[in-house]
């Protein structure tokens, strides 16, 4: 069973700035693709941003240019840089990771932005 340990999360002005963690319990590359996702109070879970294996990106259009992912293969550990935090990025933030067909999440890390 895979574990993805998620951390960062927390409360922050309008404008401000959060890094968001992905801790695996199995080496990145064991994976297909590794994604953010959230869910806001109310709505569906929706696509932040994704990297598959190859190491490309993609990007929800509502944080293109303001949100980063990223991964560091040493620490083996993904990230999502998120900057110019708006009160409508608040939400619970996801990590999955998809592997041989099967996606995997983790428990989600609350991101909450006051205006």
């Amino acid at each position: 069973q895979v574990q993805l340990v998620e951390s960062g999360g927390g409360l922050v002005q309008a404008g401000g700035s959060l890094r968001l963690s992905c801790a695996p319990s199995q080496s990145i590359f064991s994976f297909n693709a590794m994604a953010w996702f959230r869910q806001a109070p109310g709505q569906q879970r929706v696509l932040v941003a994704a990297m598959p294996s190859d190491g490309s990106t993609t990007y929800a259009d509502f944080v293109k240019g303001r949100f980063t992912i990223s991964r560091d293969n040493a620490k083996n550990t993904m990230y999502l840089q998120m900057n110019s935090l708006k009160p409508e990025d608040t939400a619970v933030y996801y990590c999955i990771a998809d592997m041989r067909g099967v996606r995997h999440w983790g428990q989600g890390t609350q991101v909450t932005v006051s205006s």
